[in-house]
């Protein structure tokens, strides 16, 4: 039965405009670029649980804009090919690299290879949709666990003895779980979110950020921290800045070259450092 479904399916090979021609909505592009700062957001902070994770050097600034510049033209190419959906960086992957640590590139490239394999033959790709449900949340369990963890390790910088530490850790992550609980169950039970206006891209512009639990409780810490006494000589030991002077110089080090330059000489084009 199983070769007889095999033999009989079908190749689908997605091509641009396939849903039929774009439209432009000045609101809903606003929208959308709300949701992919959100994603941005989000992305950050797995860039830099991945470099902390593969053991590499402290991620310099242009890795970072080279990271997210990538990402943009990963959801343009999404909204070309019609996916409904934007891109962001797989927190999961994240986690799965701490979990097995793995961290060749060369797993990655045959990764999505594999991906795109199953994506255009759909017979294979129900074969991995078909794993339970249990297994895949025990797997995020994980995955999840190692990502918070490795954003946790972080404030081994910091004064945690100091009181404005404490106040900025606590609020933050209080506020980043209690708001989006609220934004989410409010969706869940009437069907739209707290901020509900004539206009819908407003209302996803506002929503949108608010449901995510690392956009609300990162913005507030980065908004906290650089604001609160930040002026203050002995603040500067509490937040651990001093800890990070010696990176400023990323190309003193040798070893961001051999950690982040591209392959097939496309780190002529973009630079490591």
């Amino acid at each position: 039965m199983l070769l007889h479904e095999l033999a009989v399916c079908r190749i689908r090979v997605p091509y641009p405009f396939q849903w039929g021609a774009p439209s432009f909505d000045a609101g809903e592009a606003f929208a959308m670029m709300m949701a992919s700062f959100v994603a941005l957001v989000e992305s950050t902070g797995a860039f830099i649980a991945v470099s902390r994770f593969a053991s590499a050097t402290p991620m310099p600034p242009s890795i970072l804009s080279r990271g997210v510049g990538w990402q943009g033209v990963a959801i343009l190419l999404s909204g070309l090919f019609g996916t409904v959906n934007g891109s962001s960086v797989s927190v999961e992957n994240a986690g799965l690299l701490a979990l097995t640590r793995v961290g060749s590139r060369r797993v990655v490239q045959i990764s999505a290879g594999f991906m795109i394999f199953f994506s255009i033959l759909g017979k294979f790709g129900a074969v991995f949709a078909s794993i339970p449900a249990p297994i895949i949340a025990a797997l995020y369990c994980l995955f999840f666990a190692y990502v918070g963890a490795g954003g946790l390790s972080f404030l081994q910088f910091c004064n945690l003895n100091s009181f404005r530490t404490k106040f900025i850790l606590g609020f933050s992550v209080f506020m980043g779980l209690s708001v989006p609980q609220y934004f989410n169950e409010y969706t869940a039970i009437n069907g739209y979110g707290p901020v509900h206006t004539g206009a819908r891209w407003f209302n996803d512009i506002v929503n949108v950020p608010l449901s995510s639990e690392a956009f609300v409780a990162g913005c507030l810490a980065y908004f906290l921290d650089n604001t609160l006494h930040r002026k203050d000589s002995a603040i500067r030991k509490d937040r651990g800045k001093h800890w990070w002077d010696k990176f400023r110089s990323f190309k003193g080090d040798s070893r961001s070259e051999e950690f982040y330059s591209l392959p097939f000489n496309l780190n002529k084009y973009f630079p490591s450092v």
